[in-house]
C-alpha cells in the first residue's frame, strides 16, 4: 500500500473542516479537528506498536504493557471502540479523552478542554461523518511518507484556521515567515534552553528546533519551555509539540505577567539562553496592579502604562535571559518612540546596553492588524564591537503583496539576516548607530530618525524636457496644417 503524502494528509484534514462548516463557528473548528486528529494519531501508533510486538514476540503483551508505549491507549479510548458507536458519540469521545489523560500524566488537561458532547452543535449524524472521514486514513508511523509529516500537516492546519478566523487567528498564530526570520536572527543552538513566554500554538519553539536541525545540530539536547494564558491554545500547543515528536518540553498554563509559572524550586524565574515571543500588541488589561507589587523584580526600568503592556513583556523577557542570553520579540512601532513611562523604560534598556537591533517590518503582515511592526533583538552578552551600538534596519519595503495580508519572501528574510550578520551600514537600508547619537535624540528609536526612508525623486534634465516640448509643438503644427488642408478640400474654411 502506498504511503500517505503530506499533500494528501493536508487535503484530508482540510476536508474535515468542510464537514463542520455551517454547524459551528469557524474559529472553533480547530479544537474539534485537532482533538480527533490527536486521538487518531495516538491510537494508530499504539495499535501499530502492539501488533509489531505481537508478531516479533509471538505474544500479546504489547496490548497491555504500558512500558512499551510512549502513550498508552486503553480500550475505551481506542478508535475501534469509537467507530462501533452509533449514538451518544460525543460522550464516547469525551470519555476517550478522559481515559487517555488518566493513563498518561503528560496529557493532563490537554484533551479535557475539548467538549464533543454538545448535540446542538455536534449531532451524532455529523460526528459519524467525521469519524468515518478520519477512519479512511492510517496515521501510524509506517504509513507516513516522511517522519515529521504529521507535525507539518498540523502546522498547515493551524495556519489555515488562522486565515479562516481572521483577527482571532493572531491570538494563537504568528505568520511562519516572521517566525523564521526571528529564529535566523537569534540563532538557537543545541544544548540551549529556549522559552516563548506567550507561546500560542508553539510555532516559535517548533521553528527553533527546525533551525537547529538545518544547522546539523541535535534538537534532542534542547530544552523547550513556554507559557500560554488561553486554555484551548495551550492544549493546541501541547498537541503541536507532541505531533512534532517533541515530548520533552514544559508548557505552563496561565498569565505570564500576572502569574509566571516558569520558575525554579526557590520560586525564582528560570533563565534561558534564547527567548522568542510575539506578545499581544499594546494589551490594555495586562496586569499593572500585579506589576506594582512584582515579587520577581521584573520591572526595574519602570511600570508600563495601564493601556499598553508591550514593555511589560519586554522586561519579563529581559528578566529571564541568562548572562549570555539573547531575545527576539515582535513589537508595534510605538514602543520605539512613545514617551512617558515607556520612554523611561526604553532609556533604561538602552543605557544598560541591552538593545542590540531594531528590525522594521512591512505593514499588514499580521492577522487582525495592518499596523507595521518591528523585531527587537535584546542581548545580555554583546560582542565588543557591538557594545554601546544599536543596529537599525528598515525592511518595510521588501515583501510580496497577497490578497488579505502581505508576506515576507525567502529573499527578504535572507537579505535581513545577511545585513544583521554583516553588521555594516548599507545605504538607506541599515545602519550601526552609536548610543551617543540615540541619546542626542532623547532615546527615541524611530527608524526614520536614523535611516532616510524618503524615496529619491528622479532628477529632471530641464534642457531635454524643453527640447521634447519644442518637438511636440512642431509635430502639432504639422498636424494642424494637414488637418486644415483636408478641411479645405472638403469645402470647409476659406
Amino acid at each position: 500500500m502506498s504511503k500517505l503524502t503530506l499533500q494528501q494528509l493536508e487535503s484530508h484534514l482540510w476536508e474535515s473542516a468542510n464537514i463542520l462548516r455551517g454547524s459551528i463557528d469557524s474559529s472553533d473548528y480547530k479544537n474539534y479537528i485537532f482533538g480527533l486528529l490527536f486521538l487518531k494519531r495516538l491510537n494508530d501508533v499504539f495499535v501499530e506498536t502492539a501488533k509489531q510486538i505481537e508478531v516479533e514476540e509471538n505474544d500479546d503483551y504489547g496490548w497491555y504493557d504500558r512500558d512499551e508505549h510512549q502513550f498508552f491507549v486503553p480500550e475505551r479510548a481506542r478508535w475501534a471502540h469509537i467507530q462501533e458507536q452509533t449514538h451518544d458519540i460525543g460522550n464516547t469521545i469525551n470519555k476517550a479523552f478522559d481515559a487517555l489523560e488518566e493513563e498518561n500524566p503528560s496529557l493532563d488537561g490537554v484533551l479535557a478542554s475539548i467538549d464533543f458532547n454538545d448535540k446542538d452543535k455536534l449531532p451524532d449524524k455529523l460526528l459519524l461523518q467525521l469519524i468515518q472521514h478520519f477512519s479512511s486514513i492510517s496515521l501510524g508511523n509506517n504509513n507516513l511518507s516522511e517522519p515529521d509529516m504529521l507535525g507539518r500537516a498540523y502546522e498547515y492546519l493551524i495556519k489555515q484556521f488562522a486565515d479562516d478566523a481572521g483577527k482571532k487567528g493572531g491570538e494563537f498564530y504568528t505568520p511562519s515567515k516572521v517566525v523564521e526570520l526571528i529564529v535566523k536572527l537569534i540563532k538557537p543552538e543545541e544544548g540551549m534552553r529556549v522559552c516563548d513566554p506567550t507561546v500560542g500554538s508553539g510555532g516559535m519553539l517548533v521553528q527553533s528546533v527546525d533551525y537547529i536541525k538545518s544547522q546539523g545540530g541535535n534538537p534532542r539536547n534542547l530544552t523547550l519551555h513556554g507559557q500560554e494564558r488561553n486554555l484551548n491554545t495551550w492544549a493546541i500547543c501541547k498537541m503541536n509539540l507532541l505531533l512534532h515528536g517533541l515530548s520533552d518540553h514544559r508548557i505552563e498554563r496561565g498569565d505570564t505577567i500576572r502569574e509566571p509559572k516558569l520558575v525554579g524550586e526557590g520560586k525564582e524565574l528560570l533563565l534561558y539562553q534564547r527567548v522568542i515571543a510575539n506578545p499581544p500588541f499594546s494589551l490594555k488589561n495586562w496586569g499593572r496592579e500585579e506589576a506594582e507589587n512584582d515579587e520577581y523584580g521584573r520591572f526595574r526600568f519602570g511600570i508600563p502604562p495601564k493601556n499598553a503592556g508591550d514593555y511589560a513583556f519586554v522586561q519579563h523577557m529581559v528578566s529571564t535571559l541568562s548572562h549570555d542570553g539573547k531575545a527576539g520579540v515582535v513589537m508595534p512601532h510605538g514602543v520605539l518612540f512613545r514617551g512617558g513611562a515607556e520612554g523611561k523604560i526604553r532609556q533604561g534598556l538602552l543605557e544598560d546596553d541591552l538593545v542590540e537591533a531594531i528590525i522594521g517590518l512591512p505593514s499588514n503582515l499580521f492577522y487582525g492588524t495592518g499596523i507595521p511592526a518591528c523585531i527587537l533583538i535584546l542581548n545580555r552578552n554583546k560582542v565588543d564591537n557591538q557594545k554601546d551600538k544599536v543596529f537599525i534596519l528598515d525592511g518595510s519595503k521588501d515583501y510580496q503583496e497577497e490578497k488579505n495580508q502581505n508576506l515576507l519572501r525567502d529573499q527578504d528574510i535572507e537579505k535581513i539576516a545577511y545585513a544583521y550578520d554583516t553588521w555594516e551600514d548599507t545605504g538607506k537600508y541599515c545602519r550601526v548607530v552609536d548610543l551617543s547619537e540615540i541619546k542626542e535624540n532623547e532615546y527615541n528609536l524611530n527608524i526614520s530618525r536614523y535611516i532616510d526612508t524618503t524615496e529619491l525623486e528622479e532628477e529632471i534634465d530641464v534642457h531635454e524636457v524643453i527640447n521634447k516640448l519644442h518637438q511636440l509643438e512642431h509635430e502639432r503644427e504639422n498636424l494642424e496644417t494637414k488637418m486644415y488642408a483636408f478641411l479645405k478640400e472638403l469645402g470647409y474654411g476659406g
